[in-house]
C-alpha cells in the first residue's frame, strides 16, 4: 500500500544494517552464479520462520548486482547466525568458497553497520513500508520535525 504523506520511520534501541550482496562478473557462467544467487532466498525464508533469531526487515534487489538490505535488532544475533552451523548461511558461504573462492566469476560483499538513536533519520513520500519503515513504526512528519536536522534530534530522544 502506498502512504501518500510524508512519513518518518524508528526503531526503538540500537539495531544493525546490513547491506549484502553479489555480482555476477561473468553472467555466462549461470552455473557459478546461480547457486549464490539462489542462497540468500533460502536464508531469508529460514530467518523469516525464525524471528528469535533477529532479523527484523530485508528488501532485496536484483540485476547483475544483487542487493539485499537487512535490519537485525543486535550485532550479536547477526553474527551468531552468520556461525551457526545449522543454520542456512554457514553451508552456502563453504560451496562458495569451494565452487568459486577467487576465481573471478561472482563477487561477494557486505557492510554492517551498528545504528543507536540520534545517529539516523529518514523521510518516505508516497511509498509503502520499505527499508526502516518495515522494520520499525512509521509517523508522520510533523512541522517540527520537517528538515533531516530535526528529525536526527528527534532520534536522540530515543537514548
Amino acid at each position: 500500500m502506498i502512504h501518500r504523506e510524508r512519513l518518518t520511520a524508528k526503531l526503538e534501541g540500537d539495531f544493525v544494517v546490513f547491506l549484502i550482496g553479489m555480482r555476477i562478473n561473468q553472467p555466462l557462467k549461470v552455473h557459478k552464479w546461480l547457486p549464490v544467487a539462489s542462497a540468500m532466498p533460502r536464508m531469508l525464508k529460514e530467518l523469516g520462520r525464525q524471528p528469535e533469531r533477529g532479523l527484523l526487515h530485508a528488501e532485496m534487489w536484483f540485476s547483475r548486482t544483487i542487493l539485499v538490505l537487512q535490519y537485525w535488532r543486535s550485532m550479536e544475533q547477526l553474527l551468531a547466525y552468520a556461525k551457526d552451523k545449522e543454520a542456512e548461511h554457514l553451508p552456502a558461504w563453504k560451496a562458495f568458497n569451494k565452487a568459486i573462492g577467487t576465481d573471478g566469476s561472482v563477487g561477494i560483499w557486505h557492510e554492517t553497520y551498528a545504528v543507536s538513536p540520534g545517529t539516523y533519520e529518514n523521510i518516505y513520500v508516497n511509498m509503502p513500508a520499505f527499508g526502516l519503515g518495515g522494520a520499525g513504526t512509521t509517523q508522520g512528519v510533523a512541522e517540527a520535525n520537517r528538515s533531516a536536522a530535526a528529525r536526527l534530534r528527534a532520534t536522540k530522544l530515543q537514548r
